[in-house]
């Protein structure tokens, strides 16, 4: 094989790149889609560019692999770390039970929570995207940039995250 030809075999396509996020992110999406099911109640922070070190501090650390039976193991009611928020970064779950800082708008409906509210506050101070799934509800909402988008469908959540964390 020729060099020219190695070395454009190893170049990544868009659709390489696209079908890794799609691959690590998936885990995410189906543990969210599991506890709505379920109204399990989850906030998972996921860091892009800005450290989340502090608040992982807050938490216990984890640092395993991403996959969605163990976020939902974390969340499940008679966990002790369930309360808390997950942060995620580089593909590992760094971390649950994490404090965050809350939101303090006024203008954020009665009906959201605290975890809502902390889902906005991390969003505020950081460039963090933060999904929360409500135990009253089970809708799933996302926070990215001090915005809240709530009632997110499957497909929703899925192009959110693969659009802000590509």
């Amino acid at each position: 094989m020729a060099l020219h030809q190695k070395l454009f075999s190893l170049k990544k396509t868009d659709a390489d790149v696209a079908n890794t996020d799609h691959q690590r992110l998936m885990p995410i999406v189906y543990a969210c889609m599991s506890m709505a099911k379920t109204k399990t109640g989850a906030l998972i922070v996921l860091e892009r560019n800005v450290t989340l070190e502090n608040y992982e501090n807050t938490g216990d650390i984890i640092d395993a692999a991403v996959n969605s039976r163990l976020i939902e193991n974390i969340f499940f009611k008679n966990s002790p770390l369930h309360d808390g928020a997950m942060i995620i970064s580089n593909d590992r779950i760094k971390a649950a039970g994490c404090i965050l800082p809350v939101s303090h708008d006024t203008d954020i409906p009665r009906a959201l929570g605290l975890r809502h509210r902390s889902a906005l506050g991390i969003s505020q101070a950081t460039d963090a995207v933060a999904i929360v799934v409500s135990e009253e509800t089970g809708n799933i909402s996302l926070a990215y940039r001090g915005n809240l988008d709530v009632k997110l469908s499957n497909t929703d959540l899925e192009q959110k995250l693969s659009t802000l964390m590509a």
